[in-house]
């Protein structure tokens, strides 16, 4: 298993660098930032930019993996998630990750005047995924489709990590579509949650019983929360572990080595 911490972006970009800088220099494998664009009307907090904190790790770091846990992608446009993920590659040197999902809570959609309804995130999820590979292949690009259209559009130059970027899809609701989508694609990010919203420690015999599927993807990714013993997800079937909670405890979690 590799070892991740997983990072909020509500804070000034500085302390998030330094807290990914921690965690390549104490041996953590991977540097992730959750992916939000504003607070709330009822709970307004400092955001920072999950791609211009990664760029900036990139030219900073040198080994571990970079990327988000998760861009909600209905909220963005793909071509754009397109051209900053093949950017973060090319400056990371072929380390970049693209974790998606629809992205919680619903409130950052509609304060921004846009629909929540789920059926509708999941299909626009679905169709920006085809979007966002074609646009990495460097070949013309045309789709015609729902949500989107792309006549003969042509991004260059590729991603250096072919045939694409990694793709993770987050499944924290553990349910039959979801673990479809992510089996279309290149991993699966899995976790339990509290009645409060927060990660909670998610059994290993859940871990074992994702990773069993005949569809499971090559990386089966767990959430958890910081304390968990590693050592829990040994034998499971899980390839990451990503530790991830609030800034205050991520910063302690990332100054000493994954496994103690």
């Amino acid at each position: 298993m590799r070892y991740g911490v997983s990072i909020p972006v509500m804070d000034e970009p500085g302390a998030l660098v330094d807290i990914g800088l921690a965690a390549e220099a104490n041996g953590w494998d991977g540097v992730f930032l959750w992916h939000h664009v504003v607070g709330t009307p009822d709970l307004p907090m400092p955001v920072s930019d999950a791609w211009v904190v990664l760029g900036a790790l990139a030219t900073r770091t040198e080994r571990v993996r970079l990327g988000t846990t998760v861009t909600a992608l209905p909220r963005h446009q793909p071509q754009e998630v397109a051209r900053q993920t093949v950017t973060l590659d090319r400056l990371s040197g072929g380390r970049a990750v693209l974790g998606v999902g629809l992205g919680e809570p619903p409130s950052e959609y509609t304060a921004l005047g846009r629909p929540a309804d789920r059926r509708t995130l999941a299909a626009m999820l679905d169709e920006g995924l085809e979007v966002v590979a074609g646009l990495w292949s460097g070949r013309p690009f045309t789709h015609h489709g729902a949500h989107y259209t792309f006549d003969e559009v042509q991004f260059l130059p590729p991603p250096l990590q072919q045939p694409r970027i990694p793709v993770w899809v987050s499944a924290m609701a553990r349910n039959e579509r979801t673990l479809g989508r992510a089996a279309r694609w290149d991993g699966v990010v899995i976790g339990a949650m509290t009645a409060e919203g927060t990660v909670d420690v998610l059994p290993a015999e859940a871990v074992a019983e994702v990773a069993a599927r005949p569809d499971a993807p090559a990386d089966v990714v767990v959430a958890a929360p910081p304390g968990t013993d590693p050592g829990l997800y040994e034998g499971t079937g899980a390839t990451w572990v990503l530790v991830t909670g609030w800034l205050d405890e991520l910063r302690g979690v990332a100054a000493v080595p994954p496994t103690g």
